[in-house]
C-alpha cells in the first residue's frame, strides 16, 4: 500500500452510463445553457448509422450543425479545418461523438477557437515541451471558454483526460496539447454506439484502456484510490471484453466494458503520469501510422518485462486481476491479448528493425519516457524495449 502521495481531480462535472445518448446529449446541453452546439463526430457513424441524425433531432434548435472529416491520427491540419468549422457555426459547445481521434481534435478545437488559432503553425508554443533530461514546459495559456462533451464509440478512454494528441505532419511527430478546461464537461456512456465499432478497433480500444490502467499502476506516483480502481477496471474488461465481442447486441456487455474503460482511465483522470508504453505508442502512431488501437497489445507485454524488477508488487496485482496469478504479469497480457487475436509484435504491424532507431530518437521527445518505473537511459534504452517486442 502506499503511503504518500496526491490525488488530482479533473475538471469534468459528470460521467453518465447507461443511457441513450440523444436524449442524454439534449438535457446536457439545456443544463449547461448551450444554444449552439456543434457536432464533431466519426463519418461511418454519420454517413452509416441513424445515431448521429437523432442527436440532431433531439437538440432541436440548438443543433448548430456537423463535422465528420476527421482523420485516424489527428493532425494540425484537421484542427484548422474542425475549427473553421466550428467558428463558422458560431458553436457554444462542442460534442465529440466516435473515438479517439474524435474526441481528441475537439479538445484542440476548444483551444484553436479560444486563441483565433487559424493556421497549423498558430499551434507552435502551445504543446507541452521536454529537454533532454525529461523535464517539462507545460504552455501557460488562457483556458478555452467553449468547452466540450465527450460521447466515446470506442473504450480507449482519452476523454478522461485534459490533454490531446495532435501529429505535426512535418516532422510526422505526435505533440501533447494540455490545459484542465480541455477536458469534457460530461461524458455520456451510450452502450448502443459501442455496436458500430469493427472488431480490431473494440477489440484493440479495451486494451488500451486497460494500458491506463497499468501504467497508473506501476507509476511511482499513483495513490490508493487509483490502484485500487484502475484494478477493478481491469478485472471488468477481462471478463467482459471477450463477450462484447462476440454478442454484438449484448448490451449488458457493452454497459460494463464502458464501465471498465472509466475505471481503467482513472489514473488518467488524476494525471498520474504514464510510462514507456504511452511515449512509444506515441511515436508508432505519429511516426509509423501504426493505429492507436494496437499499440498496446504489441508493446506492453515488453514493456512489463522490461519494467519487473522495478514494479513486482503491481505486477503481482495485475497478473491476479489478469486471471493468471501464477503467471508473469507480461506474459498474462500478452496470453490476453492473443485469445482476442490482437497481434502482439511489432512485426505483425509491419514495424521492422530497421526503424527502430528512428522510434527511440523520437520518443526521447515523449516526456512519458521520463516517468517509466523504470528509468530509460536514453535512445539505448528504448531500443531494449523495442527489441523485447519485435
Amino acid at each position: 500500500m502506499r503511503s504518500r502521495g496526491t490525488h488530482l481531480f479533473p475538471m469534468m462535472d459528470r460521467v453518465i452510463f447507461g443511457r441513450p445518448a440523444a436524449e442524454t446529449l439534449a438535457a446536457e446541453a439545456e443544463r449547461l445553457g448551450a444554444k449552439r452546439v456543434f457536432l464533431i463526430v466519426s463519418r461511418t457513424l454519420n454517413t452509416t448509422t441513424p445515431e448521429i441524425r437523432k442527436i440532431a433531432e433531439a437538440l432541436g434548435e440548438r443543433y448548430a450543425g456537423v463535422f465528420d472529416g476527421v482523420a485516424q491520427h489527428t493532425t494540425r491540419e484537421g484542427a484548422m479545418q474542425t475549427t473553421r468549422a466550428a467558428r463558422e457555426a458560431g458553436a457554444d459547445l462542442l460534442v465529440a461523438i466516435g473515438g479517439g481521434s474524435v474526441v481528441d481534435i475537439a479538445k484542440i478545437t476548444t483551444l484553436c477557437l479560444e486563441h483565433n488559432v487559424t493556421e497549423e503553425d498558430g499551434l507552435d508554443g502551445f504543446e507541452i515541451q521536454v529537454d533532454e533530461k525529461g523535464r517539462r514546459k507545460v504552455a501557460n495559456f488562457r483556458g478555452p471558454s467553449v468547452r466540450m462533451i465527450a460521447i466515446p464509440s470506442s473504450l480507449n478512454g482519452g476523454e478522461y483526460n485534459a490533454a490531446c494528441l495532435v501529429t505535426d505532419t512535418r516532422r510526422k511527430l505526435k505533440q501533447t496539447f494540455f490545459h484542465s478546461k480541455m477536458m469534457p464537461l460530461a461524458i455520456i456512456l451510450d452502450p448502443q454506439l459501442l455496436r458500430y465499432a469493427p472488431d480490431s478497433l473494440l477489440l484493440g480500444s479495451g486494451t488500451r484502456a486497460m494500458d491506463h490502467a497499468i501504467e497508473a499502476l506501476c507509476s511511482p506516483q499513483g495513490n490508493p484510490l487509483v490502484d485500487a480502481t484502475v484494478l477493478r477496471g481491469i478485472e471488468l474488461m477481462r471478463e467482459w471484453l471477450p463477450r462484447a465481442q462476440r454478442e454484438r447486441e449484448d448490451i449488458e456487455a457493452a454497459t460494463q466494458c464502458q464501465v471498465a474503460s472509466w475505471l481503467c482511465s482513472f489514473g488518467l483522470q488524476a494525471r498520474v503520469p504514464m510510462g514507456a508504453s504511452h511515449a512509444i505508442g506515441h511515436v508508432l502512431g505519429g511516426t509509423c501510422d501504426v493505429p492507436h488501437f494496437l499499440c498496446t497489445p504489441v508493446m506492453m507485454p515488453g514493456i512489463l518485462a522490461y519494467n519487473e524488477p522495478f514494479t513486482a508488487d503491481a505486477q503481482k496485482s495485475l497478473a491476479a486481476a489478469l486471471g493468471q496469478p501464477d503467471m508473469a504479469a507480461g506474459d498474462a497480457f500478452r496470453a490476453f491479448c492473443q485469445s482476442l487475436d490482437l497481434p502482439t509484435s511489432l512485426r505483425e504491424v509491419d514495424v521492422g528493425a530497421d526503424q527502430f532507431d528512428l522510434i527511440a530518437r523520437n520518443t526521447m521527445t515523449e516526456f512519458f519516457i521520463f516517468s517509466n518505473p523504470r528509468p530509460v537511459h536514453g535512445p539505448a534504452g528504448v531500443l531494449e524495449i523495442l527489441k523485447l517486442a519485435a
